[in-house]
């Protein structure tokens, strides 16, 4: 992260799919994003042109993968307004620039900043980010977040990214195409990253609502500490342990709370001693990565797993709080929080399901 320039929200850009296209096509996608401060803005965008982190069974999309070469056309940021509906403020659109240009050919596996542009964001409204991309057929892919939606999202065809109406947009659905990285000029004490799957983005609480925990926190906090949410849906601890350019984002935290494993046992059947050894992989890369830097280990949150996945769920949180305890700087017990009381502590509590039984933890949890 360069020096001077942190997160401008709480909102999760990590990446977990590529958008393909059969012919060359130009999308614009526009994003209504909630900022941690008001007022007049420095802004600047950094981006990772790969996948963080594994999508299912890793068949279609996996970490690591890098993304191909693809063009954009324009890209702006301007006041959203009080209501996300995808049209922005008459007269507030800003163009971002990249090495004075007002466009970018992206090659494969690309990192790169942008310009700063001043943006003024009146108290309460969005910022509004948009940027139409070209990408020239199925050989090539641009690494984006499917996942439901934690945003308002648009899209239209073509490069619409400076129009101020919401003429020819459609809601975005499931896809959140987004930099790796919004950021503003802001001096902070000190930066934490938040490291996690599906529970730490924040999947399936309220759109829009920034109910998710890392939001919370970052809200309690302040935007004197710099918050950066790299939580990614369907991740897994392994996803991080080789050369892992999703681990290369959590290095740049002075602090990283860490809160994976659910997929490791729910989706990939990992036994308790790999994801123990994927655990354990991480906490040192991290603490190699910086001397002083402070590592927070969540437990697995409660997900009503049962037979063989609940006996692993069990034996990595007594992992977790004593052996990995002695380790970092400090573990939250996540599980006995959400959990229900023993004997049934690897069910999530009622009250914090997800609609349609679903164990995700909702804004309450």
């Amino acid at each position: 992260m360069q020096t001077g320039y942190t997160s401008i929200t709480s909102l999760s850009s990590a990446a977990n799919f590529k958008w393909k296209a059969e012919k060359k096509t130009t999308v614009t996608f526009r994003t209504y994003i909630q900022p941690r401060e008001y007022g007049l803005l420095s802004f600047k965008l950094w981006h990772s042109n790969s996948v963080d982190s594994t999508w299912a069974d890793g068949s279609e999309s996996k970490a690591n993968d890098l993304g191909g070469c693809w063009r954009i056309e324009s890209c702006f940021v301007a006041d959203g307004g009080a209501q996300p509906d995808g049209a922005i403020v008459n007269g507030s659109v800003r163009g971002v620039t990249f090495g004075g240009a007002p466009s970018k050919n992206v090659q494969q596996g690309e990192q790169f900043w942008s310009d700063p542009v001043a943006i003024a964001l009146p108290e309460n409204h969005f910022l509004a980010f948009s940027w139409a991309l070209t990408l020239d057929g199925s050989a090539e892919g641009i690494p984006f977040n499917t996942e439901t939606l934690l945003a308002s999202a648009y899209e239209a065809d073509g490069d619409l990214a400076g129009q101020a109406s919401s003429e020819g947009y459609a809601p975005a659905g499931n896809r959140q195409v987004l930099p790796s990285l919004l950021a503003y000029e802001k001096n902070v004490q000190k930066t934490i990253v938040f490291l996690g799957d599906s529970i730490t983005q924040g999947v399936r609480t309220e759109l829009d609502g920034y109910a998710f925990w890392a939001a919370k926190i970052a809200a309690g906090l302040g935007p004197d500490i710099g918050v950066w949410n790299i939580g990614s849906g369907w991740a897994r601890a392994y996803d991080l342990v080789n050369d892992s350019r999703w681990l290369a984002k959590a290095k740049q935290g002075d602090e990283v709370v860490v809160c994976l494993g659910v997929n490791d046992i729910g989706t990939a059947s990992r036994s308790a001693e790999q994801l123990i050894a994927d655990l354990s992989a991480i906490i040192e890369q991290l603490q190699e990565s910086k001397p002083n830097l402070a590592i927070w280990l969540c437990t697995l949150p409660a997900f009503n797993f049962s037979g063989e996945q609940e006996k692993v769920w069990r034996t990595v949180n007594d992992w977790i709080r004593t052996e990995a305890a002695a380790h970092v700087s400090g573990v939250f017990d996540i599980a006995s929080v959400l959990g229900q009381a023993e004997p049934n502590g690897e069910l999530l509590r009622p009250e914090f399901m997800s609609p349609f039984n679903d164990p995700h933890p909702n804004g309450a949890a």
